[in-house]
């Protein structure tokens, strides 16, 4: 997958891309939400992975992944989650990303394992995750990081 011509413009694409991303983790951090919420959650991260894949680099199409995953947990849908988040993981290594974003792949299929209750994978992922935390030199980036991991069970 690669950049594709946009009819929008490549600018507006990306700020709309952004823009769904951000409304998306707005419903993901939302207290309680509705079922209608819920499916402006599904609308929101597929519209945002959308646009990242048409304007965007294999940075913006892990982070689409994972967003994706990460919704697909909160909805309690593990085998979505786990396909979206090995997506994000095989971007991240593919494309040598920082070990920030591989370690959100390792953190993407360490929340859906959790949720499918393969207790195995999930701390599997969660050490890949942690041991890649501590290599992240961005001292906020790596508190959010190891905050996420923190909320895995």
């Amino acid at each position: 997958m690669g950049p594709s011509r946009s009819p929008i413009g490549r600018v507006l694409e990306r700020k709309l891309a952004g823009a769904l991303f951000n409304r998306t983790w707005d419903l993901l951090t939302q207290q309680r939400r509705t079922r209608e919420d819920d499916q402006e959650l599904l609308r929101t991260a597929f519209a945002s992975a959308y646009h990242w894949y048409r304007v965007g680099n294999a940075r913006n199409f892990s982070i689409a992944e994972w967003q994706l995953a990460r919704v697909y947990a909160a909805l309690r849908r593990p085998e979505p989650a786990v396909v979206h988040a090995e997506r994000s993981l095989r971007y991240a290594k593919r494309a040598h990303l920082a070990p920030f974003y591989v370690a959100y792949g390792h953190e993407g299929l360490a929340r859906a394992y959790s949720i499918s209750g393969a207790a195995r994978p999930r701390d599997s992922h969660l050490r890949q995750a942690r041991r890649l935390a501590s290599k992240v030199r961005d001292r906020e980036a790596r508190r959010a990081l190891e905050a996420d991991l923190a909320t895995i069970r």
